[in-house]
């Protein structure tokens, strides 16, 4: 069974810091990329940040040059370190992956999300 699993928010006052670690577990061969989302309340789902399997990193404008991220040597971890964070980054925050369980398709996970939230 694959899993993401979430975590690292809480609340923080604007200009401050968190770093947001997703933790893939199950029988795993192959993650072709992750992504961080996010979604205040009323708003639709934004991405925030894109890693591929070679490791190029893409981001929208909004978060470009806050928020870096990244993943462990195995792979297995993601993290999104967010910095200079901004009243309008609240939200709950989720990792997607598109992961290869053996020699089978690639299939589209979520984790459960964790929530950030940014005091002015």
């Amino acid at each position: 069974q694959v899993q993401l699993v979430e975590s690292g928010g809480g609340l923080v006052q604007a200009g401050g810091s968190l770093r947001l670690s997703c933790v893939a577990s199950g029988s795993i061969s192959s993650i072709d990329f992750l992504r961080w989302y996010r979604q205040a309340p009323g708003k639709e789902r934004e991405l925030v940040a894109i890693i591929l399997n070679n490791g190029a990193t893409n981001y929208p404008d909004y978060v470009k040059g806050r928020f870096t991220i990244s993943r462990d040597s195995a792979a297995s971890t993601f993290y999104l370190q967010m910095n200079g964070l901004k009243p309008e980054d609240t939200g709950v925050y989720y990792c997607n992956a598109a992961v290869r369980v053996g020699a089978g398709p690639l299939s589209n996970r979520w984790g459960q999300g964790t929530q950030v939230t940014v005091s002015s």
